[in-house]
C-alpha cells in the first residue's frame, strides 16, 4: 500500500512537472504590452512609434485589398490572401490563437512571443536573462532574418535592400546591448 500511494505521488508529480513545462512555452502578448514602455523614450524608447508609422503595422491590411486576392489567385491559392497560410506567416506576427492579425507584423514578429521575457527586460543588466528567455535582438545588417519574409516567394517581390529597409525600421533610442 505504501508503495502503491509513493508510485501515485511520483506520477502525479511527474505529470505536473511535464505539463508546467510544456505550459511554459512563451505566448504572444500584443503590441499594446509593447507600446506601454516602447512609446516613451525615457522608459523604452521610441520602437512603437517607429513601427506604427511603418508598412509592418499595417502588412496584414493589405492582405484584405482586391489586389493581395488576385495576387493569391495567380499563385494558386485556394482562398482569400488574407485567409491564406502562405500571406499569413509573413503578413502577421505568427499563427498562434492568440495572435491578433490586424496588428499585421508586430514587435514579437522580429523579437517572439514576449510572455516570458517582457517582465525583465527592462533594464540593460537583464539582457542575458530575456534573451534566454526568448527575446530575439535581430542584427542590424542580418538581411537573412529580414529575408525570411522579404524574398522571391512573395508574388509581389521586388528586390530587397537591407540599408534602405533597417532606415526605415530601426529602433532609435531603444536600449541597446553592450
Amino acid at each position: 500500500m505504501k508503495h502503491t500511494y509513493r508510485a501515485f505521488v511520483l506520477a502525479g508529480l511527474a505529470l505536473f512537472l511535464v505539463t508546467g513545462i510544456a505550459g511554459a512555452e512563451n505566448k504572444y502578448v500584443g503590441v499594446a504590452k509593447c507600446k506601454t514602455c516602447h512609446s516613451v523614450e525615457k522608459m523604452g524608447g521610441l520602437a512603437y512609434k517607429v513601427w506604427e508609422k511603418s508598412s509592418h503595422a499595417r502588412a496584414f491590411e493589405t492582405l484584405k485589398t482586391k489586389a493581395a486576392d488576385e495576387l493569391a489567385k495567380k499563385k494558386g491559392l485556394k482562398t482569400p490572401a488574407a485567409e491564406s497560410p502562405e500571406c499569413l506567416k509573413c503578413h502577421v506576427a505568427g499563427t498562434a490563437a492568440e495572435v491578433k492579425k490586424e496588428e499585421g507584423v508586430s514587435c514579437e514578429a522580429c523579437h517572439g512571443a514576449a510572455s516570458a521575457f517582457l517582465p525583465i527586460h527592462n533594464k540593460i543588466e537583464n539582457l542575458e536573462k530575456a534573451v534566454a528567455a526568448g527575446l530575439v535582438i535581430p542584427k542590424k545588417g542580418d538581411s537573412k532574418f529580414c529575408e525570411r519574409c522579404h524574398n522571391a516567394e512573395s508574388p509581389s517581390f521586388k528586390g530587397f535592400k537591407m540599408a534602405e529597409a533597417w532606415a526605415k525600421i530601426e529602433h532609435k533610442g531603444a536600449v541597446k546591448p553592450k
